[in-house]
């Protein structure tokens, strides 16, 4: 399977918090709700984040300067193309912002494994294990290829490579 994703198949959506809009590039859900989610957002001023309970959260710049994210037990430098993961569940806040960054998105169900978030500068082949979902996102194109077969990559931008485990470990 192979799905080539565009802006027509985006959906703009309001932070849970009500403070700005996300872009959701794709979501799956299962019986109990989400279990992953990709999407694009931006943060143009300090404030909370929304608080999903029972998400993981992975977060990369993609343009800006970036910010600070803290909370109970947190203390993250989000920068361009340096994914940070956090717990959705626990309050978090972004200081230091000092001019608007846009980012990507990671959120897991907790249950799953965590995502494998890299940032791919090369041209290679990307090759899923099995029962793990590749998601490819190039920013300034705004393209997204969900994929679990091999696939050839040779960025002209660098391209975040996400791996989804369909499954819990065990």
């Amino acid at each position: 399977m192979i799905r080539h994703l565009t802006d027509a198949d985006f959906r703009t959506m309001p932070w849970a918090n009500g403070k700005g809009v996300t872009i959701e590039l794709a979501r799956a859900d299962g019986p109990k709700g989400m279990l992953w989610r990709l999407s694009r957002a931006s943060v143009v001023e300090n404030g909370p984040f929304s608080i999903f309970p029972e998400i993981e959260r992975n977060l990369t710049v993609l343009t800006g300067p970036g910010f600070d994210l803290t909370g109970d037990g947190i203390a993250l430098h989000a920068r361009a193309f340096a994914p940070v993961a956090f717990p959705g569940d626990v309050p978090v806040i972004a200081t230091r912002v000092t001019a608007p960054s846009d980012d990507f998105n990671v959120m897991t169900a907790r249950h799953l494994p965590r995502p494998q978030v890299q940032v791919i500068a090369t041209a290679q082949t990307l090759t899923p294990p099995a029962n793990t979902l590749l998601a490819v996102y190039a920013a300034k194109a705004n393209t997204l290829t969900l994929t679990d077969q091999p696939l050839v990559v040779t960025p002209q931008e660098p391209l975040l490579a996400v791996l989804l485990r369909l499954s819990p470990a065990g």
